[in-house]
């Protein structure tokens, strides 16, 4: 079974950065999609950025375009999101997910604060 595992998050002031690894273990994919979501309370989980695995290709969602940044160091299994210039409305618990056609594996989730 795929494991996921979030870290980096915390407490940051606005306009401040965080930056926020996933290492996923047990693998059986060859290709896959690596995503960052984000969930704030009382609000549905939406999705933040994604990497594909063979093309590196990255999307963002509008809301934290130019401000956050994903990466990954594929043959690692392992994917970054740099977040700048952060806001208050960033605050949530962050996800990472694994997905391989219809299957998707998620981490635990990791708190990211905004506040002053």
């Amino acid at each position: 079974q795929v494991q996921l595992v979030e870290s980096g998050g915390g407490l940051v002031q606005p306009g401040g950065s965080l930056r926020l690894s996933c290492v996923a273990t047990r693998v059986p994919y060859s290709s896959y999609a690596m995503s960052w979501y984000r969930q704030a309370p009382g609000k549905e989980r939406t999705r933040v950025a994604t990497i594909a695995s063979t093309s590196r290709t990255t999307t963002y969602a509008d809301s934290v375009k130019d401000r956050f940044t994903i990466s990954g160091d594929i043959p690692k299994n392992t994917i970054y999101l740099q977040m700048n210039n952060l806001k208050p409305e960033d605050t949530a618990v962050y996800y990472c997910s694994m997905g391989y056609g219809a299957t998707v594996h998620w981490g635990q989730g990791i708190q990211v604060t905004v506040s002053s």
